[in-house]
């Protein structure tokens, strides 16, 4: 311990024993805590303790009748716990009988203070963090706390009842694990008596006709069989597993959201999974469970590795289901193949479907959801429904914007429930923009454009279903190609492209700024990955939506400027952005180049003007033909305004062309970072004219950490670039760096105004050798505030609090 900290810690103890000082508030407390664990962790307890007495005494003080804080008691509890963590610790402790005293019915489980949550929370984490070692188990089993953690299974304070089954598993692990596992029967009537009477206590919760017990035998081995891998669990779940099964043949099923946890953590046991009685568990479960209920499992088990394929058919026919329903009840696609064939299980009836509108739509925004992840994955059902999966996202959009007409009482139903509903709009256009990834038969990718363009046309679609609308179409018309026998996307793309620009040209002068920003935002991607093909070219420039973007740069909404300005960046690196010829236009900048600029260093919030410096970065990166005509120039105006902004991401970004530039005249960092001296000398001296150094050097002592960093990772770069030249090494021949190094003291001392002037490129090198930027650097990766968390800062400040709170009466915070 550091010599300050043990010069303030019997102070300390002083202040937390006494019921007339104020309360130190939860934060200090539990940094105290991971201030004494880590002590712990790194050497004796039993060491500390003899050469801190003070720690004692407060633990004893704790057990005195008095007036005390339950914070402070809970506070003593854990921390008697982390001491104790260590054996021989554990003995010096119980010597005293001071933990008995704390953690037996003497103490707080007698006493008023058992009252407050935070004691009953202390003693739980307290016990958690002594149950390391063999004495601790019988400590546990000797004081009668095993029965205690049961009775706190069913706590009020849910925190409570959840650290007391982590406990039960931690005892479980420790009564189990150890030098004697290998010798464990697999038969739990072997097993010694702690763990033998917490089994006893699940099967008696299990067979318990109260829910609530149930659900909490199911937590307590769901995170047994999660977070340990001893072969003692072989052993708990052949004992545990046939009263698990039971819990099906009751009516209802009780805790169906925990039992389907518990079967989705055996599954994933390496040590389980090969039990056949589990997958017949799992299966009777799927078949028991609602669709609802069933879900999460039916995902889960189609996420596995290795299951048995029936079980798989099985759970895939519960996740499409719902899907399946829709089909029949819209009379979707009459002889197209269905969704459940081949699986398990018959489509649900019409009285099956959920009689609650969020019944129904939490249902299918569940299969949904739990499709659209299943999809990219190597393990997905094959072969994939593509086709019907298609239909079915297609007919569930039309039943929520009403353009449906069923014949059927289900659909009817299925309109009135879904009508207008926009979390099923939502997950049902990401799922369908997913889809894409496999696109589909002719009439059905013609059928997914027109449901799109109608949900984008239509006046009553809401910003984020306009949204989700847009990113969807986007993922179709940018689809690769189709697989052989499938149609080609292409011709499709095209025939909608003009209609959807048409779209695209009114929603950019929608009323609602998230619209017209969403519609930037499509723009912006399709240009990017479609800007070179002729037929996108041809439409987008006959359709005015470039004028449109320009007029945008404008737009009050600073989020849509932002759009605005990285839509612009890509249609003029395409050549798709022609200068305004409208006499309106005579008095303003007539590149996109010059627009950006004035929005750099003209525009009052700090979105666009981070836009443009991405843009100018990529511009400078791409070689974009405004910034190849002469790119000294470029760097230097962009530099200058970016030197003098006020939004530290825009100056990080600045710093960011800057390196673009740099490696443009000097290579890629690598193995053979350093630069031929040639080359070197002309780099530098571009360098110096578009005072790029003067950026970089007064970066480095930015107040933003964040530019600080980027600055010196820049420099540093440079300088692996910079081989040393034997002139600068000869005595008395060095460049002159008085000026230079007077005015980086300046700005290290806050004096920002003073600038450089004319620099060297010699005497730049012979600074940057001088600077030990490994040193900065790994000072700037420090957080802000390493020196106020150290333990000294930490004991200071509680004391310094009590003394004010002592002279004022009040809490100084």
């Amino acid at each position: 311990m550091d010599p300050e900290c043990a010069r303030l810690l019997p102070a300390l103890c002083d202040v937390l024993a006494d019921p007339r000082q104020p309360v130190a508030d939860d934060t200090c407390l539990e940094k105290l805590l991971d201030w004494f664990k880590a002590v712990t962790e790194a050497g004796s307890s039993l060491l500390l303790l003899q050469d801190h007495p003070c720690l004692v005494e407060l633990l004893f003080h704790v057990l005195k009748p008095q007036d005390l804080s339950s914070r402070i008691l809970s506070f003593a509890l854990r921390l008697a716990g982390i001491f104790a963590a260590q054996e021989n610790c554990f003995q010096y402790l119980q010597q005293g009988e001071l933990l008995p005293g704390l953690f037996g019915e003497p103490g707080p489980l007698g006493a008023a203070a058992w009252a407050a949550p935070s004691v009953r929370s202390g003693w739980i984490q307290g016990l958690h963090s002594l149950a390391q070692h063999p004495s601790a188990l019988r400590f546990l089993a000797d004081s009668g706390a095993v029965d205690t953690i049961f009775s706190l299974q069913g706590d009020p304070s849910l925190f409570v009842a959840s650290a007391a089954g982590q406990l039960l598993v931690r005892v479980l692990d420790l009564a189990l694990c150890g030098p004697a596992e290998g010798r464990i029967s697999l038969q739990a009537w072997d097993w010694p008596a702690c763990a033998r009477k917490i089994v006893c206590h699940l099967e008696d919760c299990l067979r318990s006709e109260a829910t609530p017990r149930v659900t909490q035998a199911l937590h307590v081995l769901t995170t047994a069989f999660g977070h340990c891998h001893g072969l003692w669990t072989q052993g708990l779940w052949v004992q545990l597993s046939p009263l698990v099964a039971r819990l099906l043949e009751k009516d209802p099923v009780p805790a169906p959201h925990a039992l389907v946890d518990l079967l989705l953590s055996v599954a994933r046991s390496s040590m389980l999974s090969s039990d056949p009685g589990l997958w017949e568990t799992a299966a009777q479960t799927l078949s028991r469970l609602s669709p609802t209920q069933a879900g999460p499992l039916a995902a889960g088990i189609l996420k596995l590795q290795d299951c048995p394929q029936a079980l798989r058919i099985q759970a895939f026919g519960v996740l499409l289901q719902p899907l399946a329903f829709v089909l029949e009840a819209t009379a979707q696609a009459p002889g197209m193949p269905g969704l459940l064939e081949g699986a398990a299980g018959d489509l649900m009836a019409v009285d099956t479907l959920p009689p609650s509108k969020s019944a129904c739509v939490g249902l299918l925004c569940s299969a949904l959801a739990h499709l659209e992840l299943l999809q990219p994955l190597p393990q997905r059902p094959s072969p994939w429904p593509q086709a019907p999966l298609l239909a079915a996202v297609v007919a569930i959009l039309r039943l929520c914007n009403g353009s449906a007409a069923p014949s059927s009482e289900a659909g009817s139903r299925l309109c009135a429930m879904l009508g207008g509903c926009v979390r099923v709009q939502r997950a049902a256009l990401d799922f369908l923009g997913v889809l894409s990834q496999g696109l589909g038969p002719q009439e059905l990718v013609t059928q997914v454009f027109a449901i799109l363009l109608e949900y984008l046309v239509s006046p009553d679609s809401s910003p984020t279903v306009l949204k989700k609308a847009f990113q969807a179409t986007l993922r179709w018309l940018l689809s690769s190609a189709a697989p052989p026998g499938c149609c080609d996307l292409e011709p499709y793309a095209q025939l909608v492209l003009g209609e959807l620009l048409s779209v695209l040209r009114k929603r950019l002068c929608s009323p609602c700024w998230e619209v017209r920003d969403s519609g930037l935002e499509f723009l912006t991607q399709m240009t990017r990955h479609r800007g070179g093909q002729a037929g996108f070219r041809q439409a987008l420039l006959a359709s005015k939506v470039p004028e449109l973007t320009r007029q945008l740069l404008q737009d009050p909404e600073s989020y849509v400027r932002a759009s605005a300005v990285a839509a612009v960046g890509q249609l003029s690196s395409w050549g798709l952005l022609a200068a305004p010829s409208s006499p309106e236009h005579a008095a303003t900048p007539q590149t996109p180049l010059e627009e950006l600029l004035l929005v750099l260093t003209t525009d009052s919030e700090g979105f666009p003007r981070r836009a443009v410096m991405r843009v100018f970065t990529e511009w400078l990166r791409d070689g974009y033909a405004d910034v190849a005509e002469d790119p000294e120039r470029f760097v230097a105006r962009v530099l200058q305004a970016a030197s003098g902004d006020l939004d530290w991401e825009v100056r990080v970004q600045g710093l960011e062309l800057a390196l673009a530039f740099l490696e443009q005249l000097l290579g890629p960092c690598g193995p053979s970072a350093a630069a031929p001296p040639g080359a070197l000398a002309q780099a530098l001296q571009a360098l110096c004219r578009v005072q790029l150094f003067e950026f970089a050097f007064r970066s480095l002592f930015d107040c933003d950490r964040p530019v600080a960093q980027k600055s010196c990772d820049l420099l540093l770069f440079l300088r692996a670039k910079a081989t040393p030249s034997s002139n600068s090494q000869e005595a008395g021949d060095g460049p002159d760096v008085t000026s230079v190094e007077a005015a980086l003291r300046r700005w290290q001392a806050g004096e920002q105004g003073q600038p450089l002037g004319e620099l060297a490129p010699e005497a730049v090198l012979a600074v940057l050798r001088s600077m030990d930027l490994e040193a900065l650097q790994d000072t700037l990766a420090e957080s802000s505030d390493h020196v106020e968390r150290s333990p000294q800062s930490l004991l200071q400040d509680m004391l310094a609090t009590v003394d004010v709170l002592g002279d004022n009466e009040a809490d100084c915070y």
